[in-house]
Order: structure tokens, then sequence, then C-alpha cells
């Protein structure tokens, strides 16, 4: 190849106390960032949403051509697994996206449908991992370079969450980012990255670490009680034991780490105890659950001295070789899935809404990749660029944003199988956001090393 063109989450969290600290920071020698952002203080709140969908969310059956001659070559592509054409959820976008086809949603999206007509979310086309910007023909030719072990879950997972697919990077940019503003929260009682599923690449920072709680709130050990509650024998002794002078310098750290879960651990379960009662109503359900806490989590920044945040929670089971249309619950089907996103995503809008946090807090969308357009009879292989939504107050919604993909086997977009490369890179798409967080421009290149390679550093979707 040439030279680049262009310039289970659950049992990881109860395994012990010390996961409540979070992951311990890495060195990375490849990006400095022991610089802060030249940012002039800031009196505002901003928190940034990543809803990860593991697995390969198939964008081909969440953004549908309506009409015609477009619809039916979508249905005459996608077989088994096509949408019916009555059923689609239809788009009204604010501005015209300079694609003259009109586009619906997946029947289980409803709310989504009504933030993105209400012009509170946002659709972006065509999103992956990219080195350059490619084309078909540059991609069958191989005389542009591409990510590395392209449709795998695990390598593509890592560069979404990191968008360095070009090196062996030890930090996430959403990591990259908080590191550049943790100055922000000079008063902060925590971390400002909170994850709600558990590890997480995207999080990774080599200055901010991840903390990481579960839907019900912090991780600790179960036996343990705080001394301002009672405490007992157990928790005396574990903390007597905290309280001693060790020599080795393995046992102070462990000691040292120990104390700070449990620390954490005593600090946030007193600040939820008095958070607000928040009136929306969340469907108990996986995602429900991980937005519920991060809606509770964000009416305590005051308290724990928070100007930025930074969440990650995740929707799994997107791996829809098999059962992708299904007609129960039961079978998992691509439309469950869809329709505990919606429920999810929609009550955690209504709830920042509530809150009047709204213009403040942005949620996005990311996943391994996409899904092939071609049925493989029963579902969907592994594809790469795929759709994804932007929703908040500050979003310019009801907009479509970057360039869908011609829905034609061998067509412009195809790298085989309906497989689309991407025509939007994660760096866009990322520094759009890292951008409206308060990154300043001059530092992107610090989150984002590849963003020189693309044309658009701002994709326009953030007010």
């Amino acid at each position: 190849m040439t030279d680049y063109k262009g310039t289970t989450r659950r049992q990881f969290l109860r395994r012990s106390a010390c996961a409540a600290v979070g992951m311990t920071a890495m060195g990375n020698t490849i990006f400095d960032l022991q610089r802060i952002a030249a940012a002039a203080p800031l009196g505002d709140y901003k928190s940034l949403v990543c809803v990860f969908l593991y697995g390969g969310n198939d964008g081909n059956n969440v953004i549908v051509p309506t009409l015609g001659a477009d619809y039916a070559q979508y249905a005459a592509a996608r077989a088994g697994l096509a949408l019916p054409q009555s059923s689609l959820l239809p788009l009204h976008p604010l501005a015209a996206s300079g694609d003259s086809r009109e586009w619906g949603l997946h029947p289980s999206l409803q709310g989504v449908q009504g933030l993105f007509n209400a012009g509170r979310a946002a659709v972006v086309g065509n999103v992956g991992p990219l080195l350059a910007p490619l084309t078909r023909e540059e991609y069958l030719s191989r005389s542009v370079a591409v990510p590395p072990q392209l449709f795998s879950h695990s390598d593509q997972t890592v560069h979404w969450q990191t968008s360095v697919p070009d090196q062996p990077a030890k930090t996430g940019w959403g990591g990259r980012t908080a590191d550049l503003l943790h100055s922000l929260n000079e008063n902060a009682r925590i971390s400002m990255s909170i994850s709600v599923a558990g590890t997480n690449t995207f999080q990774v920072g080599k200055v901010v670490t991840q903390y990481q709680v579960a839907p019900e709130g912090p991780v600790g050990l179960t036996s343990y009680v705080p001394a301002d509650q009672g405490a007992n024998a157990s928790s005396n002794a574990i903390r007597a034991l905290l309280a001693r002078t060790y020599g080795n310098l393995f046992e102070r750290g462990y000691s040292g780490v120990f104390g700070r879960a449990l620390d954490n651990q005593e600090l946030l379960a007193g600040a939820l105890a008095g958070a607000p009662v928040i009136a929306t109503a969340f469907p108990q359900t996986d995602l429900g659950t991980q937005l519920q806490m991060i809606a509770r989590l964000i009416s305590v920044r005051e308290a724990l001295g928070l100007r930025r945040q930074v969440f990650f929670c995740s929707g799994q089971g997107f791996d829809t070789h098999g059962g992708q249309v299904g007609t129960t619950a039961l079978d998992g089907s691509h439309a469950d899935l869809l329709g505990e996103l919606d429920g999810a995503l929609t009550a955690f809008q209504a709830a920042m809404t509530e809150l009047n946090v709204a213009d403040s807090v942005t949620a996005f969308t990311a996943s391994d990749f996409g899904r092939t357009l071609v049925s493989n009879g029963d579902g969907s292989d592994h594809g790469w660029g795929s759709h994804h939504f932007v929703l908040g107050g500050a979003v310019r919604g009801g907009r479509i944003y970057g360039q869908l993909p011609t829905l034609a086997v061998d067509g412009p977009n195809d790298a085989g199988e309906g497989r689309w490369i991407p025509t939007t890179s994660v760096d866009e798409y990322s520094a759009t956001l890292a951008r409206w967080f308060g990154v300043a421009a001059s530092d992107l290149p610090l989150v984002l090393p590849n963003l020189g390679r693309f044309a658009t550093p701002d994709l326009g979707f953030m007010g």
C-alpha cells in the first residue's frame, strides 16, 4: 500500500471495591497531553454522553428511503430484512442536506423521530474509522491505507473509541478530551469521566482516570459501613489496615487505591442520597437504568464540584447475524434493540429538560460498525460505515449531516455486499463534539491527531 492520501459489564463491576476507582491513568508516548487547553475560565456546565451500541448496529434499517425507486432499490437489496414501506416514520428535515431522497426511521424509533422533527436530534450519515478520505476505487486497488482488521468487533470498537486506527494508542478520544479540560473542574471531588458500563477505551486518559459505577449506584464492598453511619467491626478493621504505614511500594500503592475506592464510595453515595427526585420515568431496561443513573449523576454535579463531565453507557446485542427480524421480545430482534434505545434516549432527553440542563448535555451514539446491506438469509453481517444520532438542546437538530450512501451493491460507496465505505470519519464526528465541549481549535490535533487529513473538522451539528 502507498502512504495515506491527504493530510458481562455487571460481573466486572462487582468484582471488588477497587473497580470504583476506575482504570489507572496510562502514559502515552505518542501524545503530549501535559499542557492544558488555553481556554478562558468558563462558568457553564457541559457534559458528553457516549451511548455505545456493541455488536454493530444495522444502520441500513435505522434510516431508510421512503419513496418510489429509492425504497424499491433498498427493498430489493435487503430482501427479507426490508422494513415495510408503510411502517417507516417520516423525517422532516429543517434544511436540505443535498440529498434528494426522502428518509424515514425504523418504526421502533418513535421517540427519536419526535426529537428529530422538533429540532432536538440530528442524524450523521455513514460515519466510520478512516485513515484518510477513501473512494471505492482506491479501496479496491489498495492504493490508500485503511484501518487494520476491518470488520472485526474488537478492533473496530477500539478504532471508534480511540480515533487513532493507525497506531496502538493507549488512550481514547474521550480520555484525551478530559485530560485537556480537567482544569475547568478545579473544585472536583471525583473524576469527571464516569462509566456506567464497565471499562472502555473511550475514557482512558493520561491524566484523568475512569470512575465506574453501576446503574444502582457506586460500587464498593457490600459489607462496608461508613463511619458516619455507625460502621461495624469489619469496617473498622479495614480502616485500621488502611491507616497503617507500609514500607513496600506495592503495599502502599494498593492501600492508596483501596482507600480512594472507599472514599469515593462514601462521597458519591452521600451525594446521590441528596439528589433531587427526577419525575421523568425511565424504562427499566439495561440501557434505561444506565441513562437514569447518568441523569442522577448530572443532577448532583454541583455537589461533586464538576463543570465538565464525560459519561459512557452501552447497549448490547447488536451483532444481528441471525434473528434480526423477530416477532417477540424473546427473539432479541433488531426492533427490540432499537425500541430499548429509543425509550432510554427519549427519557434521558426529557430528564435533561426537567433538570434544566438540556442545552448543556449532548448524547451521541457510536457502534463497532454498520452491517451489510445484503441479507445473509436471517440477518446481516459485519459492515463498516453506519449512521448515528446526536441529541440535546445544543444540537442543530432536525437535519441530516454528512452523506448517506447510495444503497446499491457494487455502487460508489460499497466495499462489498453493501459494506459502506465511510464518507464521514470518526475524527470529524468526534471533533465536532469535542469543539462544542470546550477543546480549543488549536488543541484538536491533540485529541484527534489524524484530523488534519480530513476536510471537515466541524460538521456543523453543534450550535
